[in-house]
C-alpha cells in the first residue's frame, strides 16, 4: 500500500476519534480509495497505554481485599421507603451483612460496617460510591477499623459492578414478584433469598459455583429431587436416596 494512503488512514483516526474501521473505509472509498477493514485496522493510530492500572484491573488484583457497600430502597404496601444496605465481599460474591432501616444515618451506617467485621476480621478496602451519608464520622470511624476507603467516581455505578449487579439480581429474582407488608416481611423475605443465593443459585462469574461451594452430585447418589426456594419463586435440584 502507498505511504500516502497509509498516512492518510492515520491522519483519518487522529481527526476523527470516534469513527471505527467502517466509516473510515467508506471515507476513503469516496475519495477514490478502496481498501478492506482490516487493512485501516492495521494501519490506525494505536492508542498510547494508560499509565497507570485500570479499573477493571485493579478489580481483579484486589478480588480477595475488596469489600463493596451500597444502599437501595424498597417501598411498602403502606408507601414507607425501607432502605437495605448490603456488604458484599468480591470474593465468592458472598453477601457480609445486611441491615435494614427506615431512617438511614452515618453513624447508624458506620456501625453496620463494625457488625459486619468482628474479632478483627475486616477487609482491606471498602468500595463505595460518593452519597453524603458516608460522611466525616463514618470515615473516622472506618479508618479506626483498618480499612481503606476506595471511592469511584461521581455517577460511575459500573465502578461498583459486583454491589449493583446484587442489587439488580434481588429485584428480579425477588422483590419485583411480591409486594412488602413491612420491615419484618422484607427481613424474611432477603433472609430466604439469600439462603438461595449463597448455597444453591450458580454464579458463571464463580464457574457456575455458588459463593457457597456446592459439591457436584454424582448419579449413584440418588434420584433427582426438586425443592422449591424463596416461596416457590425459584427452586434448586439435589440427589436424594429413596
Amino acid at each position: 500500500m502507498a505511504k500516502e494512503v497509509r498516512q492518510l488512514i492515520r491522519d483519518m483516526w487522529q481527526a476523527n476519534p470516534m469513527w471505527g474501521s467502517p466509516r473510515i473505509v467508506g471515507e476513503l472509498r469516496k475519495v477514490g480509495i478502496d481498501v478492506a477493514k482490516s487493512t485501516v485496522e492495521t494501519y490506525r493510530m494505536r492508542p498510547p497505554k494508560p499509565p497507570s492500572l485500570t479499573w477493571k484491573t485493579f478489580l481483579a488484583n484486589h478480588v480477595q481485599d475488596l469489600v463493596a457497600l451500597d444502599f437501595f430502597a424498597v417501598p411498602t404496601v403502606t408507601y414507607k421507603v425501607l432502605f437495605v444496605l448490603l456488604i458484599v465481599a468480591h470474593h465468592r460474591r458472598r453477601v457480609v451483612h445486611v441491615a435494614i432501616t427506615e431512617h438511614p444515618t452515618a453513624e447508624w451506617t458506620a456501625q453496620q460496617v463494625v457488625d459486619a467485621f468482628p474479632w478483627d476480621e475486616a477487609s482491606r478496602y471498602l468500595l463505595r460510591d460518593r452519597d453524603r451519608i458516608y460522611s466525616a464520622s463514618f470515615q473516622q470511624r472506618v479508618r479506626n477499623m483498618g480499612i481503606k476507603e476506595v471511592v469511584i467516581a461521581p455517577r460511575s455505578p459500573w465502578q461498583n459492578p459486583y454491589v449493583e449487579r446484587l442489587i439488580g439480581s434481588i429485584r428480579r429474582e425477588c422483590l419485583d414478584h411480591v409486594i412488602v407488608l413491612h420491615e419484618r416481611h422484607l427481613r424474611r423475605l432477603l433472609t430466604e433469598y439469600f439462603q438461595y443465593y449463597h448455597h444453591w443459585r450458580t454464579h458463571r462469574a464463580l464457574d457456575m459455583d455458588c459463593p457457597v461451594p456446592r459439591p457436584v452430585q454424582r448419579p449413584e447418589v440418588g434420584s433427582i429431587r426438586e425443592v422449591p426456594d424463596v416461596g416457590r419463586l425459584h427452586h434448586h435440584y439435589e440427589r436424594r436416596t429413596a
